[in-house]
């Protein structure tokens, strides 16, 4: 479903790439940033530096759009170095402003630092108030800039930059997946839940580190395998090392990466993104199961979980959008309903699909329920007899801390409302949503976060926010 619209958006994407016989990354990184375009579609940015040039050289390029808008031939063209960072981005925290686009480009007595992050810290603001005490000088609202600092302060004195890193991450509470270079090494860290996802690889003389496998395989490489929750690898001319943070707690790999955020050709955590989707459908199929003569999903999203309950349910397959892919960005309007006039372009019922037909339509969440209220409008307009609604996620309930901007609970029409209300007030013959035990069955068993679900927060998260979230709705996610 339109993201912008339902109020669940991307997060943010990361990737970094160390030549280590030198060549050229630039263009590496702006592929492997396409690649990731899907988790972030706000800002962009690449940072590159030479091993072999002049010490803490950094030429850097970043600017507000998509990558095929933001970098033109003649802009990676400046771009020279065989160690690169680079970002797209959602914004959780912070305002959508230059200033706070990434990679973060700091230069300090070492050297310089860059840095890229995926994912939200729930101590930023008590860990940036220690450091505006010692005199730091924040140039950015976002969470980045603040691991930045600590990683940056703790280098002073640590002998290398991996301890400097473990030093700094000891301090963080939250979500993180990190690509940080110096002059001369590349790094990848993965925060001690596993929350964010973080993925090595590698093609020929270079390492790969990124978001997700799709990522690496878009600039021919070949996928690794994944950083392992609270490890830090280092990666220099001598191989790659690994490193542990001390803290040790359960894992809680979000859920989300494996119901909407990741592509469909990646991997994460050793299990298939196309697979979780494809499984979550047959498992809707078998815990709410319908009489209807076709199965469609809400594009994009919605059509891999489709397949899946076609396939498990024995009611033909069908596609019944049409999705106009030359529609500019929705979440860029700047009202409520100008995004849903956008979407109305956007999709567009094909009428003999559904004309005369009992429908299961499968999306991945419902949110508000604006969009999901106008979809079954439009196809019961359209000669549609019924339209069943199988959502591959239980009910929003919570707001989310950890990267995934799930609105507050005043937004979220699950809050407010019974599955009985939700299916009277969108319209549906009928509604059944993904039990919490169906995600575990999707994730392969993995121990995941589920907290925008359940109200169960794998760290402790401070009152104050989830009191403000509550009133608000605040995108502090």
């Amino acid at each position: 479903m339109n993201p912008s619209v339902t109020g669940v958006h991307e997060e943010c994407g990361v990737f970094g790439i160390y030549d280590i016989h030198g060549g050229d990354v630039a263009h590496s990184v702006y592929y492997g940033l396409s690649a990731l375009q899907h988790r972030g579609q706000e800002s962009c940015g690449i940072a590159v530096t030479d091993t072999n040039g002049p010490f803490g050289k950094v030429d850097c390029h970043r600017g507000l759009g998509l990558v095929n808008e933001v970098f033109h031939s003649h802009d990676i063209e400046k771009l020279h170095g065989n160690l690169g960072v680079g970002h797209v981005r959602y914004s959780t925290t912070g305002a959508t402003t230059i200033e706070n686009t990434q990679p973060l480009v700091l230069n300090y007595i070492k050297g310089t630092l860059c840095l890229a992050h995926n994912g939200n810290l729930v101590n930023a603001a008590e860990l940036r108030q220690e450091l505006e005490q010692t005199g730091a000088l924040f140039t950015t609202t976002i969470d980045s800039e603040v691991i930045a600092y600590l990683i940056a302060k703790e280098r002073i004195n640590a002998p290398t930059a991996e301890e400097a890193v473990v030093k700094a991450c000891g301090r963080l509470r939250g979500a993180y997946a990190l690509v940080v270079s110096s002059p001369r090494k590349l790094m990848g860290i993965r925060d001690p839940y596993g929350l964010r996802p973080l993925c090595i690889g590698r093609r020929d003389d270079a390492w790969i580190i990124a978001s997700e496998s799709c990522a690496i395989s878009s600039v021919g490489g070949t996928f690794i395998r994944d950083v392992e929750p609270g490890e830090i690898v280092s990666i220099t001319p001598e191989g790659i090392q690994s490193y542990h943070l001390e803290a040790k707690p359960a894992r809680a790999h979000c859920v989300f990466e494996y119901i909407y955020f990741a592509r469909l050709d990646s991997k994460i955590d050793q299990i298939s993104v196309y697979e979780a989707r494809r499984l979550g459908g047959k498992i809707l199929a078998r815990e709410f199961p319908a009489e209807a003569d076709l199965v469609a999903g809400v594009p994009d999203s919605g059509l891999t979980a489709a397949y899946g309950f076609a396939e498990a349910s024995g009611i033909p397959f069908g596609m019944v959008f049409h999705k106009n892919s030359y529609v500019g960005r929705t979440f860029i309007k700047p009202t409520q309903e100008e995004r849903e006039d956008s979407v109305k372009i956007k999709l567009n019922v094909i009428e003999p699909a559904v004309r005369g037909k009992r429908l299961v339509l499968v999306d991945d969440s419902i949110v508000r329920g604006t969009t999901m209220k106008n979809l079954i409008r439009d196809l019961k307009k359209a000669g549609a007899l019924e339209v069943h609604v199988r959502i591959s996620s239980p009910p929003f309930l919570y707001p989310c801390y950890f990267g995934t901007d799930v609105p507050g609970t005043n937004s979220l029409i699950a809050h407010q409302h019974s599955v009985e209300e939700i299916q009277k007030e969108i319209g549906a013959d009928s509604l059944g949503y993904m039990t919490v035990d169906g995600l575990r069955e999707i994730a392969g068993g993995l121990p995941i976060c589920n907290a925008c679900f359940t109200g169960k927060y794998p760290m402790e998260v401070p009152d104050h926010e989830i009191r403000d979230a509550l009133e608000s709705g605040c995108r502090h996610c």
